[in-house]
């Protein structure tokens, strides 16, 4: 199952999509304009953005430079128009696939598929709001610039984004960022979260105590 946020400002192309998409199991989420859209990522994470062009507010390709900006979610460009240039401009951009309309309902099921296959495949950041996360070089980004942290801040900040939204006891945080052979106490983990913090600078407030248990990465 995937995750969609669909943005179009037209009901009647959201509602198609909406049924063959929950048909096919994933879970549809709708805008229907671009700032909509920008106010969504920011405070959920989704799989594929289904994003049309043409839009009251604010357009599909300044939505997208925005939304890329933010989180590097995967983008199925919607458009009614066929001009070369638009689609040019949309890969430049970052658009990962372009869909003209009409479409076939069936043929975009197939095009979320590899969208979201291939980006799960290559998938090798993991990034909220001005964070990112360089899983395999271990390098933090704060706002693209690069903060150094140590190794076990950064596998202590991943554990914790990757556990969003729920509070992670110290004894857990000991057991999967220490492993099992680690042989201290629970300040351990204190220590790491406050300088954690320090070095997250305006972002600190991302981890919150969760009094009586331990932390949690949250942002409102």
């Amino acid at each position: 199952m995937s995750r969609i946020l669909l943005v179009d400002d037209e009901v009647r192309i959201r509602d198609v999509i909406r049924e063959y998409a929950t048909i096919n199991g994933h879970d549809v989420t709708e805008a229907s304009d671009g700032l909509e859209a920008i106010d969504l990522v920011e405070k959920n994470d989704y799989d594929v953005i289904i994003l049309d062009i043409m839009m009251p507010n604010l357009d599909g390709f300044n939505a997208c430079k925005r939304i890329k900006a933010i989180k590097p979610i995967p983008v199925i460009m919607l458009s009614a128009r066929q001009e070369e240039f638009d689609k040019l401009y949309g890969f430049e951009l970052g658009v990962d696939d372009y869909v003209t309309k009409p479409f076939s309902p069936k043929e975009l099921m197939a095009r979320i598929k590899v969208v979201t296959e291939r980006n799960s495949n290559s998938s090798k950041t993991i990034s909220y709001g001005g964070l990112t996360l360089d899983l395999e070089g271990y390098v933090l980004y704060i706002d693209n610039e690069i903060v150094h942290i140590t190794p076990k801040e950064f596998e202590l900040l991943t554990y914790l984004i990757q556990n969003k939204n729920v509070a992670v006891s110290r004894d857990k945080l000991l057991e999967a960022v220490w492993k099992y052979d680690y042989f201290g106490d629970d300040r351990t983990v204190d220590t790491h979260i406050k300088m954690l913090r320090k070095n997250l600078g305006k972002y600190r407030d991302y981890i919150q105590t969760v009094r009586g248990v331990g932390y949690k990465f949250e942002v409102d």
